[in-house]
């Protein structure tokens, strides 16, 4: 929010994976949201969705909230070299941490 004005809330993320009857492809959701006059971050964040097909809304925010989750660690490589993701989020929490101390994620 800035200077006291909302964002459309039929603008959001959300309200365009309403849009589309599931299973949808890639395609269909960047369309339907171009169709509702998305934002193009909007737009370009659903072309950027692994997958080609999404059974559910719900996989799709699956999908979208791991997106925000990489994006939000900078991609910063763990002790191990590989970039932080689900694979070794656990282990990381005590694994190479300092004698009587735990890392949390």
């Amino acid at each position: 929010m800035a200077f006291g004005q909302a964002e459309d809330p039929g603008l959001s993320i959300s309200a365009q994976l309403d849009a589309v009857e599931y299973p949808a492809q890639r395609e269909e959701m960047v369309q339907a949201a171009e169709d509702n006059g998305a934002p193009v971050d909007i737009i370009n964040v659903l072309k950027s969705l692994p997958r080609e097909e999404y059974a559910s809304r719900e996989d799709a925010m699956r999908d979208l909230a791991e997106a925000a989750r990489r994006f939000a660690s900078g991609g910063l490589r763990d002790d191990d070299g590989v970039n932080r993701d689900r694979r070794n989020i656990g282990r990381d929490a005590v694994e190479h941490a300092p004698e009587g101390h735990t890392r949390h994620p």
